[in-house]
Protein backbone atom coordinates (compact mmCIF):
# COMPACT_ATOMS: atom_id res chain seq x y z
CA UNK A 1 0.00 0.00 0.00
CA UNK A 2 1.58 3.33 -1.21
CA UNK A 3 0.37 6.11 1.10
CA UNK A 4 1.31 10.25 0.21
CA UNK A 5 2.10 10.91 3.98
CA UNK A 6 3.57 7.92 6.10
CA UNK A 7 3.97 9.81 9.06
CA UNK A 8 0.51 10.37 9.09
CA UNK A 9 -0.11 7.00 8.86
CA UNK A 10 2.45 5.89 11.61
CA UNK A 11 0.01 8.64 13.98
CA UNK A 12 -3.15 7.21 12.85
CA UNK A 13 -2.06 3.45 13.43
CA UNK A 14 -1.11 4.22 16.76
CA UNK A 15 -4.17 6.27 17.20
CA UNK A 16 -6.33 3.92 16.18
CA UNK A 17 -5.03 1.20 18.52
CA UNK A 18 -5.26 3.23 21.55
CA UNK A 19 -8.70 3.44 20.56
CA UNK A 20 -9.46 -0.11 20.53
CA UNK A 21 -7.08 -0.96 23.48
CA UNK A 22 -4.53 -2.49 22.11
CA UNK A 23 -1.45 -3.44 23.32
CA UNK A 24 1.36 -3.90 20.59
CA UNK A 25 0.85 -1.73 17.16
CA UNK A 26 2.93 -2.69 14.01
CA UNK A 27 4.25 -0.43 11.85
CA UNK A 28 6.02 -0.56 8.58
CA UNK A 29 9.60 0.72 9.11
CA UNK A 30 11.40 4.06 8.01
CA UNK A 31 14.16 5.87 9.21
CA UNK A 32 11.91 8.61 10.14
CA UNK A 33 9.49 6.69 12.12
CA UNK A 34 12.30 4.73 13.74
CA UNK A 35 13.64 8.14 15.12
CA UNK A 36 9.53 9.93 16.32
CA UNK A 37 9.56 5.81 18.13
CA UNK A 38 12.67 6.35 19.63
CA UNK A 39 12.11 10.45 20.79
CA UNK A 40 7.99 8.61 22.12
CA UNK A 41 10.12 5.88 24.23
CA UNK A 42 12.56 8.40 25.54
CA UNK A 43 10.10 10.82 27.12
CA UNK A 44 7.57 7.63 28.20
CA UNK A 45 4.84 7.82 25.91
CA UNK A 46 5.37 3.69 24.96
CA UNK A 47 6.33 1.20 27.00
CA UNK A 48 8.98 -0.21 24.59
CA UNK A 49 9.60 -0.75 20.72
CA UNK A 50 11.11 -3.44 18.80
CA UNK A 51 12.63 -2.89 14.79
CA UNK A 52 12.30 -6.30 13.26
CA UNK A 53 13.76 -6.93 9.60
CA UNK A 54 11.26 -8.57 7.70
CA UNK A 55 10.91 -8.80 3.89
CA UNK A 56 10.69 -5.53 2.08
CA UNK A 57 11.45 -2.82 4.49
CA UNK A 58 10.85 -4.46 8.31
CA UNK A 59 8.14 -3.22 10.76
CA UNK A 60 8.62 -1.34 14.15
CA UNK A 61 6.19 -3.25 16.66
CA UNK A 62 5.16 -0.91 19.57
CA UNK A 63 4.49 -1.76 22.86
CA UNK A 64 1.54 0.97 23.87
CA UNK A 65 1.53 2.23 28.05
CA UNK A 66 -1.39 2.42 30.00
CA UNK A 67 -2.34 3.52 32.97
CA UNK A 68 -2.45 -0.04 35.51
CA UNK A 69 -5.32 1.60 37.55
CA UNK A 70 -7.22 3.88 34.98
CA UNK A 71 -6.91 1.70 32.06
CA UNK A 72 -5.87 5.42 30.52
CA UNK A 73 -3.00 5.28 27.85
CA UNK A 74 -0.17 7.67 28.45
CA UNK A 75 -0.73 9.50 24.83
CA UNK A 76 -3.95 11.75 24.83
CA UNK A 77 -3.64 13.06 21.61
CA UNK A 78 -1.35 12.53 18.83
CA UNK A 79 -1.86 15.71 15.97
CA UNK A 80 -0.08 15.98 12.79
CA UNK A 81 1.23 19.36 12.02
CA UNK A 82 3.58 19.32 9.24
CA UNK A 83 2.09 17.81 5.95
CA UNK A 84 2.78 17.28 2.48
CA UNK A 85 0.42 20.09 1.28
CA UNK A 86 1.77 22.65 3.89
CA UNK A 87 4.53 22.27 5.27
CA UNK A 88 4.97 24.58 8.54
CA UNK A 89 8.89 25.31 9.73
CA UNK A 90 9.97 27.16 12.78
CA UNK A 91 13.20 28.70 13.65
CA UNK A 92 14.79 28.50 16.91
CA UNK A 93 12.56 31.11 18.33
CA UNK A 94 8.92 30.23 16.71
CA UNK A 95 9.00 26.57 18.03
CA UNK A 96 5.50 26.00 19.38
CA UNK A 97 5.31 24.76 23.03
CA UNK A 98 2.67 22.58 23.45
CA UNK A 99 -0.19 22.19 26.04
CA UNK A 100 2.69 25.18 27.80
CA UNK A 101 5.24 22.98 28.20
CA UNK A 102 3.00 19.62 29.34
CA UNK A 103 3.17 18.28 25.85
CA UNK A 104 5.77 17.66 23.24
CA UNK A 105 6.00 18.89 19.86
CA UNK A 106 8.75 16.57 17.85
CA UNK A 107 10.74 18.34 15.30
CA UNK A 108 12.56 17.36 12.10
CA UNK A 109 15.96 19.19 12.54
CA UNK A 110 18.92 19.50 10.51
CA UNK A 111 20.68 17.50 13.25
CA UNK A 112 17.65 14.40 13.89
CA UNK A 113 14.60 14.23 14.81
CA UNK A 114 13.98 16.01 18.50
CA UNK A 115 11.37 17.66 20.89
CA UNK A 116 11.04 20.70 20.92
CA UNK A 117 13.18 21.71 24.20
CA UNK A 118 15.78 19.69 22.74
CA UNK A 119 15.56 21.88 19.69
CA UNK A 120 15.45 25.03 21.50
CA UNK A 121 18.29 24.04 24.11
CA UNK A 122 20.34 23.40 20.69
CA UNK A 123 19.42 26.57 18.96
CA UNK A 124 18.21 25.24 15.90
CA UNK A 125 14.88 25.22 13.85
CA UNK A 126 13.75 23.27 11.58
CA UNK A 127 10.09 21.19 10.14
CA UNK A 128 7.27 20.66 13.19
CA UNK A 129 6.33 16.89 12.53
CA UNK A 130 3.09 16.43 14.89
CA UNK A 131 2.64 17.49 18.73
CA UNK A 132 1.83 14.44 21.27
CA UNK A 133 0.25 14.96 25.16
Amino acid sequence: MITTDPIADFLTRIRNAIKARHRVVEIPASNIKKAITQVLYDKGFIQSYKFEEVAPQGVIKIALKYNPVTKQSAIVELKRVSKPGLRKYAGTTDIPRVLNGLGIAIVSTSKGVMTDKEARALKVGGEVLCYVY
